[in-house]
């Protein structure tokens, strides 16, 4: 009798509307305590909270489906989310005019150079037509590397897959790797972090500080306009 109804509570927690919502904040909260006290790369927040709830999820039986409906509340809120961006780049708005020539420039050098070069590497050890498409648009959030991913060939649930490879290992390893290389202006490691790692990059930034979060933002801003404009017409001029 007490085993049911222990059984019986236990599903009514698991299968609460809000449970999604619940165990993601406190994954998210308790791996940016550890990354906090510790600066340990490979307890990158996103990397380990992702570990956390996927763990969580299996432990409790729950299928993705289940996951992404109780989670909802948490998608609601990433609209507004992503435009409090606009908050950093409001207070950095003169350093953004002082620097425009710069940051053009970087956006059209390193933008070109981090999708080609992927590309480049990927085609180097044989791989597909359909992969290089797929993995083309890797460096930008997931809602433009999917949709363009789809417009040139790709796979798009496999986009989304490189897109949060690449976010997470340009978190992890960009700011040490930046370091070693003397890059230590906020405005420089904002935009290598937003162009390179899209949004992880951009949260990475934003624990740096506000001009480092500013610049990064818009990297990953002009970065997703650049790719879901330009990077199609290329493949189909290419083709």
């Amino acid at each position: 009798m007490i085993a049911t109804q222990w059984q019986a509570a236990w599903d009514a927690v698991i299968h609460h509307p809000l449970f999604g919502v619940a165990i993601t904040l406190a994954a998210f909260q308790l791996a940016y305590a550890a990354y906090e006290k510790t600066r340990w790369v490979f307890l990158q927040p996103v990397l380990v909270s992702m570990i956390v709830v996927v763990g969580t999820l299996l432990l409790c039986g729950l299928s993705y489906n289940e996951y992404r409906d109780s989670a909802q509340l948490l998608t609601v809120m990433l609209g507004p989310a992503t435009v409090a961006l606009a908050v950093p780049l409001y207070l950095n708005l003169r350093r953004i005019r002082e620097l425009f020539g710069p940051i053009m420039l970087t956006l059209l050098v390193a933008g070109v150079g981090a999708t080609s070069l992927g590309m480049a590497l990927a085609w180097a050890f044989g791989a597909e037509q359909m992969i290089l498409m797929t993995l083309a648009p890797k460096s930008v959030t997931s809602p433009i590397a999917m949709l363009v991913a789809e417009q040139i060939g790709g796979v798009v649930a496999l986009a989304a897959v490189f897109v949060m490879i690449t976010g997470i290992i340009g978190a992890i390893i960009g700011p040490e790797l930046l370091r070693r290389f003397g890059v230590q202006h906020p405005a420089a490691r904002g935009m290598a972090l937003g162009l390179t790692a899209h949004a992880v990059g951009t949260a990475q930034a934003l624990q740096e500080g506000d001009e480092c979060g500013a610049f990064a933002a818009l990297a990953m801003s002009l970065m997703g306009v650049m790719t879901a404009v330009l990077l199609p017409l290329a493949v189909l001029l290419l083709s």
